[in-house]
């Protein structure tokens, strides 16, 4: 069996064990297709890129060949890229703003395609990331769904580095009370583990699976 595979195969018995059925997002971004292939080969479905056009080079041929494959963009997806994200992204996790859930509404209209959509939550409050407040959570995730006709599955958070997660995903399992569905992305290589205590359903892993990026 590929290194990557056995990797892949460790985590998942680690979430089995937790009695949970959380999905692994395989983080394949600055990753080569040799290095993800034995991956896909293997039956796994979902995969996590930032950059569009990286993710235009990789996987457009690759999506065709395997159509059960998820795809998720997981970077800051700027407005002038989303007709490029739809719909070769199933999964879009950085919802952050009116302006680009309209640019979204826009172009599922004209592709006749509705990609799964998670709203960036600010959990730390931190200026220098993006994300919608705690505070205007509701009215945006309605606005989402009554005026743009969005998707909206859940939750995505990018906790301050304090090692204390815990506050963060705890904060998150409570804010995901009020919506429907409720899936939560949350952890990342260095705290999955924790994150599937509060509920998360996607986790988000990379150098866990693929080794260090260079």
């Amino acid at each position: 069996m590929h290194d990557v595979v056995d990797k892949l195969v460790s985590i998942k018995k680690e979430i089995q064990s937790n009695n949970s059925r959380a999905e692994i997002i395989a983080v394949s971004k600055t990753f080569p297709l040799n290095k993800i292939l034995p991956l896909i080969n293997s039956g796994h479905i979902h995969y996590g890129e930032n950059k569009i056009q990286e993710a235009m080079d990789k996987w457009m041929d690759i999506k065709k060949d395997f159509q059960n494959i998820k795809l998720h963009f997981v970077g800051k997806l700027q407005t002038n890229k989303v007709k490029f994200a739809l719909p070769l992204f199933d999964y879009i996790h950085s919802l952050d703003s009116l302006k680009l859930a309209d640019k979204i509404a826009n172009e599922q209209q004209k592709k006749k395609f509705k990609p799964k959509i998670f709203i960036q939550v600010n959990i730390g409050k931190e200026k220098q990331k993006n994300g919608i407040d705690i505070e205007s959570l509701d009215k945006f995730y309605t606005d989402c769904r009554n005026n743009f006709d969005l998707n909206i599955v859940g939750l995505m958070c990018l906790p301050p580095n304090d090692n204390i997660p815990e506050k963060y995903f705890s904060e998150m399992q409570r804010l995901i009370k009020n919506m429907k569905p409720q899936e939560l992305s949350m952890g990342m290589t260095n705290d999955y583990m924790v994150a599937l205590k509060y509920g998360s359903t996607f986790l988000r892993i990379g150098s866990k699976i693929f080794g260090p990026r260079g």
